[in-house]
């Protein structure tokens, strides 16, 4: 028997929960109890984490959640055959075989290795079979300790002779018709694959991959880049290759090896579900003189590559959301400095902090005494952090859409937007000129004597004079203008408009709990902090009311597990504990497990709670000088008091409502349902 796997970790026939995440929290429970982890819930938690990234279900009824977990102190595998499928977001419908890998944060090679051998063994339809069929569980490990056996490694097949000589020839490296000639007609692939813990997808595409080239007839070679190790494709094979494959979902080591084959690009998880479409389309490539190639410069591949299959809006939010996210630390370091300052030094530190910081130190005091030199101290570093958010924005805009060449023009568009007065929508507007400036350039074929300083020294100065040139001569003033009339109309928000504003504010932060709508109110409260003041706190205010309403929503449900326990599965239970502290801490998420399980009464009553709890911060005028936090940062809270009872308010309403939504909104019958979609089925 291998040491990864022993009858106490398999269930078999038993119902371990109706979603995802309580057959994962009962795999992790089993991992805990025989002695293999330590803390359920920080295993649960790591798998979790793995499984929001991107679905684990495969094709046939499969699924295999993994994690590297700190909470595991041997490597192990749990398994459980259920009764009924559960949903694991596989195309083909829900899983009945459902693994838990769970190794160590520092697992060895060895390990790893056997763990990801099992993960390939299960796109063979026998040993499926076999495992659906096991009579119990001592039958079941056997089944898997055999697949887990080590097998020698198959002879490459030999290369044509004709396909020899060709490669030999004098035809350069993409030629696609000269490849094809030289291989006797049969294309010859490279394929990558790559998941972020590099465990089981990885693996498991390798090998749909090979399987749906061989059904074609083509030769198909495959470095897979996992946690258990990569051996690198030979350069002959990649030089001889018609086209590349990538099937990934983190960046592809040494990319540039690939430089001018054509490309197939999609997440690893469609190198699982549709090997033969991406084989297809690299075929199809291959002899495509327009085809996508792979960049000889890696980061303009990576841009260029990773956009080509978004649509406009998915493009549009990863760009604005990229630059939000590098942001983000220099608002919350400088706010919070800022907040520190006032503390310490009062709110009229703002007339002499420089002064004071230039003129004293440590060992000569200004008349304040030293609170007043610690305030202003904290003031000017926050300050000078807090200038940096417009350029910071900008710069990283820059570089979502063409990589590091943009940085450095982003980052100068984002400083000109500020000297013109143009805020943070100049910061957006400048690093997208500079973004789109630099990938255009970055696209172009150069002569290799000049690629090398395309990116260092061409990109930057041509694309900084164009995005910031285009900024002071044409942009700067009109944004400003624009800039100025939207701070003008917020400053004068009172009463009705600012209930108004932070009961849409807040309804926006409950609407998905960290998704596209809740990301664009908390990015709009965010990039407005640089422009907040004792004399304009209107910013701050509002900041304050995304905040409190982006607590309501998990300590909303954490509050109604203890109001009516009945209503709540066990697993929503032990959710429901972790829930108070992410709540707390202003993490949104922390309700996704139940809105998971019961979205049509979960969001509405999040959207209720979250708007009342924006209403009652807008109207009595709290502040936050923080970005994150929640109720740890409050010190930076100004009125506290209502801080708290805006809330307070909101969870409680949440709560009661989604008790009152569940206890008389019924959910239609199964059977009707399936009688509804039985139709809708056989159409598709």
């Amino acid at each position: 028997m291998s040491d990864v796997i022993e009858p106490r970790l398999v269930s078999l026939d038993e119902p371990l929960g109706a979603d995802k995440a309580a057959v994962i929290r009962a795999l992790a429970g089993a991992v805990v109890a025989a002695g293999r982890a330590t803390d359920t819930d920080a295993l649960f938690a790591d798998a979790w984490a793995r499984e929001e990234k991107d679905s684990t279900g495969v094709p046939g009824g499969i699924a295999i959640p993994h994690a590297k977990s700190d909470a595991v102190t041997v490597p192990t595998l749990a398994a459980a055959r259920l009764p009924e499928g559960v949903d694991f977001g596989s195309f083909d419908g829900p899983a009945d075989l459902v693994f838990l890998i769970a190794v160590p944060s520092a697992s060895t090679q060895d390990h790893l290795a056997v763990l990801s051998t099992l993960a390939r063994s299960l796109i063979r339809e026998d040993f499926v079979a076999s495992l659906r069929s096991a009579p119990d569980t001592a039958t079941f490990v056997r089944l898997v300790d055999e697949a887990l056996a080590p097998e020698p490694e198959a002879t490459p097949a030999p290369v044509p002779a004709a396909a020899a000589a060709g490669a030999a020839g004098a035809a350069p490296a993409g030629s696609t018709d000269a490849a094809a000639s030289a291989h006797g007609g049969r294309p010859v692939l490279v394929a990558v694959t790559a998941c972020p813990t590099g465990i089981a997808h990885t693996y498991m595409a390798a090998d749909a991959l090979r399987a749906a080239a061989d059904r074609e007839g083509i030769e198909l070679h495959v470095e897979t880049q996992g946690s258990s190790g990569a051996t690198p494709l030979a350069r002959d094979v990649i030089e001889r290759a018609d086209a590349v494959v990538f099937a990934v979902d983190v960046d592809v080591r040494d990319r540039s090896r690939f430089a001018g084959k054509p490309v197939v690009q999609g997440p690893v998880k469609r190198g699982i579900d549709d090997p033969a479409g991406m084989i297809r389309e690299a075929v199809a490539a291959s002899s495509d003189p327009n085809a996508r190639r792979v960049a000889a410069e890696p980061g303009a591949a990576s841009a260029a590559e990773s956009q080509a299959n978004e649509h406009l809006g998915q493009k549009i939010k990863r760009v604005l959301l990229t630059g939000v996210s590098y942001m983000i630390p220099f608002v919350a370091g400088g706010g919070l400095l800022i907040a520190l300052g006032f503390l310490f030094g009062g709110y009229d530190i703002t007339d002499n902090a420089q002064e004071v910081v230039l003129g004293n130190s440590l060992f000569n005091l200004p008349d304040g005494g030293f609170l007043e030199y610690l305030g202003a101290v904290f003031f000017t570093i926050g300050a000078i952090s807090m200038g940096f958010l417009v350029p910071a924005l900008a710069g990283y805009i820059a570089y979502a859409i063409a990589d590091r060449p943009g940085i450095a023009p982003g980052f100068v568009a984002g400083a000109v937007a500020g000297l013109m007065g143009a805020g943070f929508i100049g910061g957006l507007v400048g690093g997208i000129l500079a973004g789109v400036v630099a990938l255009w350039f970055a696209r172009l074929n150069v002569p290799r004597w000049l690629a090398g300083l395309m990116p260092v020294v061409i990109i930057p100065l041509i694309a900084s004079i164009a995005a910031s040139g285009l900024m002071i001569v044409v942009l700067g003033g009109p944004i400003a203008s624009l800039s100025t009339a939207l701070n003008d109309w917020l400053s004068g928000l009172t009463g009705a408009g600012a209930i108004v504003l932070g009961l849409i504010l807040g309804a926006m932060m409950g609407f998905d709990l960290g998704g596209p709508v809740n990301k664009v109110a908390y990015s709009f409260a965010v990039a407005g902090l640089g422009a907040g003041s004792i004399d304009n706190q209107v910013p701050w205010t509002i900041m304050a009311a995304v905040m409190a309403a982006g607590m309501v929503p998990p300590l909303a449900m954490a509050l109604a597990t203890v109001l009516d326990r009945r209503l709540f599965t066990p697993v929503e239970r032990e959710n429901g504990k972790a829930a108070w502290l992410l709540g707390a801490a202003f993490i949104s998420e922390g309700a996704i497990p139940f809105a998971a399980a019961d979205l049509f009464r979960v969001i509405p009553a999040s959207i209720l709670g979250g708007a009342v709890a924006g209403a009652i911060c807008m109207g009595a005028g709290v502040t936050s000088q923080a970005p994150h936090g929640g109720i740890f940062v409050f010190f930076a809270i100004g009125n506290l008091l209502m801080f708290v009872v805006a809330i307070l308010a909101g969870m409680v309403v949440a709560a009661l409502t989604v008790i009152a939504l569940k206890r008389w909104v019924r959910r239609r019958p199964v059977e009707v349902e399936q009688t509804v979609a039985a139709p809708q089925v056989a159409v598709a």
